[in-house]
């Protein structure tokens, strides 16, 4: 049984498993473990975590306490992701992931060699072209529009050496499917586009062994990183190329609702509808990326994290669209399901979020690979369903993305 708790009452002996907030703020590089060295207690203490899962029945209980100092999982996380599904309506697709992929990769790939041209400019002091981008952006606009779920799913697998590149391109790409989902004009999911493409140029003019530090940043460090999105908007500014938008969400996508982001520390109205899609856009692709210091959250633990930060992180009505375009389980989510077996998402329904199509391919009962089977959960007759997600580090599966993708990763 799941018990959360504030981190002034975790002892030793009391079976660790997950820590609430910030990936980024983790101090440890696994969940699922027991507390036995006073030392990693005051590891949680000095990061940023102030409350923890535990799980009794591996572990120490907390002491009798008052309801609200230790609880079950609390049902506002579920209530948000079902919140999403009632009234599901996804953009259609006009053409099968496995057709699009392909396209996807190639433009991916095209996109890339872009972003890094520009960076490098930028880096030689060149002034940027915003409008040389625009033809990218139509091209991953008609990606998405094609298929939503291939050219967003390829972008999020990334190499240590040009994550800050296809970060850009990820970006891109789920701020255009988004945008759709809140019902915006064409225009405006493109002008969404070359936001989210151009929301991190900043991050040019820092220095490369900040930026690519294959570990945590110290707090000075992290100053310097903070710097980008001014370094951008000035970027930007000085193009004379750059819309409001791209401006604007440049200099704001790190700002959240709560009046706690930077750099400017807006709070909620203050904050434009782009600014407040570029920042779920921003993290739902930092925390589902391999980083040389840590690996990535599978892509449906990605969603369950920042449903239990939206409150003070996102704008509600942006974010219950930004899980509709992406689904509760995104591809490449590693699930249980009710049978037992174990499979990977290979594509979502236009039916409902809890319904994608899946590819079976583990059974937990006899522990052993089976011969893989696509299966649509949405389709009639089907009685198999998704009972949770599953940590793929736990399993060990290394294979998962070239299982969904059909590429070579």
């Amino acid at each position: 049984m799941l018990k959360k708790i504030k981190v002034s009452a975790l002892k030793p002996g009391m079976h660790l498993h997950e820590l609430c907030g910030p990936w980024l703020a983790h101090p440890f590089w696994r969940n699922h473990f027991t507390l036995t060295d006073p030392a990693d207690i005051q590891r949680i203490h000095d990061s940023k975590i102030e409350e923890v899962w535990i799980d009794i029945s591996k572990g120490d209980d907390v002491a009798p306490a008052p309801a609200e100092a230790a609880r079950p999982e609390a049902m506002s996380t579920t209530e948000i992701l079902m919140a999403a599904e009632i009234g599901h309506a996804p953009a259609s697709r006009q053409v099968p992931m496995a057709e699009e992929v392909s396209r996807a990769a190639a433009i991916c790939a095209q996109a890339n060699k872009a972003v890094v041209s520009m960076f490098r400019e930028v880096r030689m002091g060149k002034a940027v072209n915003t409008e040389s981008v625009g033809r990218l952006v139509d091209e991953i606009s008609n990606s998405v529009m094609r298929n939503p779920g291939a050219l967003i799913s390829l972008a999020r697998l990334k190499m240590a050496d040009n994550y800050t590149y296809m970060h850009s391109v990820a970006v891109c790409a789920l701020m255009i499917s988004l945008a759709r989902h809140l019902d915006l004009d064409e225009a405006e999911v493109r002008e969404a586009g070359m936001a989210g493409l151009m929301h991190d140029l900043g991050k040019a003019l820092i220095p490369l062994d900040v930026l690519n530090k294959p570990g945590k940043l110290t707090d000075t460090e992290f100053d310097v990183i903070k710097r980008h999105p001014a370094e951008g908007h000035r970027l930007l500014l000085e193009s004379g190329t750059a819309s409001a938008v791209m401006l604007d969400v440049c200099l704001h996508h790190h700002e959240k609702v709560d009046g706690t982001g930077y750099p400017d520390r807006l709070a909620d109205a203050q904050i434009s509808l782009f600014a407040k899609m570029g920042a779920v856009c921003d993290v739902y692709d930092a925390i589902t990326s391999n980083r040389p210091y840590k690996r990535g959250w599978d892509p449906a633990e990605s969603i369950r994290k920042m449903t239990e930060w939206s409150k003070g992180y996102f704008d509600q009505r942006v974010f219950q669209a930004f899980i509709k375009s992406i689904g509760i389980y995104p591809i490449g989510s590693l699930v249980r399901l009710s049978s037992g077996r174990l499979a990977v998402v290979v594509e979502l329904s236009e039916k409902s979020l809890l319904a994608p199509r899946v590819r079976v391919f583990f059974s937990t009962k006899s522990q052993t690979r089976i011969m893989p089977e696509t299966i649509d959960l949405a389709s009639p007759g089907v009685s198999e369903k998704i009972v949770g997600h599953e940590d793929p580090g736990k399993w060990g599966f290394t294979d998962l993305d070239a299982m969904w993708s059909g590429q070579a990763v």
